[in-house]
This record gives C-alpha cells, structure tokens and sequence, in this order.
C-alpha cells in the first residue's frame, strides 16, 4: 500500500488572534450568582422556599381574611368541624361539617350559613384565625432567635476568636457555663419573675440561645486569621475591625447563614414545647403550641384541633430544613460540580 506524501497542500497555517485568546466564552459569575444558581437547581430547596413563602403569605392575610378576630368567643358555635365551600361536597375530604360521630354539628347548632375552614374550638372561637395568628408569634419567635445568633452570637464568636489568649480562655469559659443551664430552668425562673408569654421567652432566647453560633463563628476565624491574606492586611497596617468585616467575615458568611437557618426550627420546637407544658404563651393569645395542647385535650372527639396547627408546625420545620441543607450545599465550594 503506497503511502501519501505529504506537502504543503495538506496543511494550513493557523490564525492566532490575541483578542480571539483572551475572549471569555462562558459568562462570568461572582461566588453568589453560582451559589444561588446552585440553590435553585436543588428541588428540595425551592420545595423549602416556595412552602415557606405561603406560610408567610397565610400567617399575615389569614386573620384579615375572616370577619371574626383571634379571641371573639361564642359558645353557640363552639366545636363545629372544619367546613369549606365547593369542597364540602367531597365528602372523603373531611370537610364537610360532620365529625367523626357522623353528625353535622352546622345544622345541629343553626349554623347552615356560615364556614369555618378550620373549625372553631371550645369556646366557639374560629380555628382558621387563631392558627395563622400563632404562626405570627412562633414565626417571630423563631425569626428573633436568628437575630439574637446573627447579633450577640457572631459578635461574640468572632471576638473570642481573633483575640485568642487570655481573653478566649475566658469568653469560652462563660459559654461552658451557658452551656451548662438548662434553656427549661432559664424560662421557669422568669416566669416566676414576670409571667408566662412572649417576653420570658425573648429573654431566655437572649441568654442562652446564641452560643452555638458562637462557638461555630469562633471556629472559623482562628482557623482564618493565621491565613497569607490576613497577615497581609496586617502588614499594610489594617486595624483589627477592618480586617474582621472586609476579609473574615465575608468567608465565614455562609457558615453564619446556613446556622442561622437551622436555628429556625429548633426555636419554634422550643417554643411550641413550652407552650405544650403550658409555660409558653398565655390565653388568649395564639401560638402552634398552645394551639396543640388545648387541642390534644379532645384530639379523640375533635382532631381538627390538633390536625391543623400540627401540621403547619410540621411544614415550617421540615422546609427551613430542606431550605437550610440547599444553603449548605450552594455555599460550599466543595460541593462544586
């Protein structure tokens, strides 16, 4: 088989364009376009999202929604089950207005023309606004907790670390001992100084419930400040507070987020706890807890009222949860693709 010879006919010299080199093919992105492009590709994040956002829609034009008010009490229409227009046709849906004895409590009381979406308790009081009035409270309990950790707890997580020495073996002591109180025996010694409610709970929260943030700020930036970057800036004669907020914390961020979310959930378990044993939030008000605990007195007779507040509970949690795992993955640069 004869071989080709080769010539200059077969080849082509090769065009070579500086600006044809150094063009950028792909779009540029900075650290949090990517991370927020990766958040949105994760399905179980933006379940989290989309339910946390309709969570937060209900619990503010909920109770603007019906004509009664959180504490409008009426005996004559109290258990009534829940009851819905168009769906009460559908009977399998349980929202009918017949409890579970099968009988329709709406006609047994007079109350054929009216519709109560969650039902109404004991004292006749309408389910539907008192669920999302203490989806209100539990949410800003649990919102409050974050920004005690976003405030005292970084605060004090970063300036026991970048100080070391001395002053760290002192701070850290002070949180053992934070540490060692139990979060139940803080909230008892202030209802015995004040009263059960939203203002015991916001105390203790701000005693006790800002050390882990600090420990994880803390970890992060003795792991930083020994880093080239830092010592640079030190070299160039940056003073301590400009080296924390425009070098450390911008790298600590994310971990500060992704805390900050799992608090969340944890806060509103708290809270729907004490108010279970009763030393949560005082009737009239509303909150999740309250609500299942005056439920779970008739949860055999009347479920709704523990139905409904326990599964709004259940949603909050599992979505900051989803929300706060697609936080993590979307901020770690080690979870890059």
């Amino acid at each position: 088989m004869r071989e080709k010879q080769l010539n200059n006919d077969l080849f082509q010299p090769a065009v070579i364009s500086m600006e044809a080199s150094e063009k950028i093919t792909e779009e540029s992105t900075s650290f949090w376009q990517d991370a927020r492009r990766r958040l949105f590709e994760n399905k179980g994040s933006v379940a989290g999202l989309i339910i946390i956002a309709v969570i937060l829609l209900f619990a503010f034009l909920g109770p603007v929604l019906s004509q009664y008010g959180f504490d409008d009490q009426d005996v004559s229409r109290a258990n009534l089950p829940p009851r819905i227009p168009v769906l009460e046709k559908v009977g399998f849906l349980g929202i009918d207005g017949v409890d579970i004895r099968g009988v329709n409590q709406y006609e047994m009381k007079n109350q054929k023309d009216n519709y109560y979406w969650f039902g109404t308790d004991a004292l006749g009081r309408d389910q539907f606004v008192r669920v999302w009035k203490g989806t209100q409270i539990s949410l800003y309990i649990a919102f409050l907790a974050a920004a005690i950790d976003m405030v005292i707890g970084v605060a004090y997580g970063a300036i026991s670390g970048y100080r070391g020495g001395r002053t760290d073996n002192i701070m850290q002591r002070i949180i053992e001992i934070v540490i060692g109180i139990p979060n139940l025996i803080v909230i008892i010694l202030f209802i015995l100084i004040l009263e059960p409610g939203i203002l015991s709970i916001t105390i203790s929260l701000v005693i006790t419930g800002w050390t882990t943030m600090a420990r994880i700020v803390r970890g992060q930036i003795l792991k930083l400040k020994n880093q080239e970057f830092v010592m640079a800036s030190q070299t160039l004669g940056a003073n301590s507070s400009r080296i924390l907020t425009k070098h450390m914390f911008p790298n600590i961020l994310g971990s500060i987020i992704i805390t900050s979310m799992f608090t969340i959930p944890n806060a509103i378990f708290f809270e729907a706890f004490l108010s279970f044993i009763g030393l949560g939030i005082a009737p009239p008000t509303a909150s999740l807890g309250s609500l299942v605990n005056e439920g779970f007195k008739s949860l055999q007779i009347y479920p709704h009222l523990v139905l409904y507040p326990a599964v709004i509970i259940s949603l909050i949690m599992i979505s900051f949860n989803l929300l706060g795992d697609g936080l993590r993955d979307a901020l770690d640069p080690k979870m890059r693709k």
